[in-house]
């Protein structure tokens, strides 16, 4: 199955309200980021087991460990969770960028390192949302 098929049937798996809201974000980071990378993660480790929910991954980055080794991961993670949507921003330097730049902004809404949570759309101000992603988009460009 294709990444866009996979990102398809998790998306129709969902609630329809979290769905709609989920199909919602994933066109719009598809508009803002044409011809990156599309990811798609099903929340399972090597063996099978289940340690994260699933994630829509878009654009990469390297990821660079302490022992020397590194790997191509995505810059962009959308998520759906018990209680909403996670968005994640990876490879950021700086862990409160996020927090400082966008929490105020962004209504009520969970922002921590690389991560912004909120339980629904209406929740939040999707422009500043979306202006965090760009802005993780284009570090460096996807």
């Amino acid at each position: 199955m294709s990444i866009e098929e996979q990102i398809k049937t998790y998306i129709a798996s969902l609630p329809e309200a979290k769905r709609n809201e989920i199909q919602l974000l994933n066109e719009r980071i598809l508009q803002v980021s044409p011809g990156c990378q599309l990811w798609f993660t099903d929340g399972k480790n090597a063996e099978g087991k289940v340690v994260s929910n699933p994630n829509i991954g878009y654009g990469a980055y390297m990821i660079n460990y302490a022992d020397g080794t590194s790997r191509e991961f995505y810059r962009i993670g959308l998520s759906a969770n018990t209680t909403g949507i996670s968005v994640y921003i990876l490879g950021l330097e700086d862990k409160t960028f996020l927090a400082e730049t966008y929490g105020s902004k962004l209504g009520k809404a969970k922002v921590t390192g690389y991560s912004i949570k909120f339980k629904s759309l209406k929740d939040i101000a999707v422009e500043v949302l979306e202006s965090a992603i760009k802005y993780g988009l284009g570090l460096p460009k996807c």
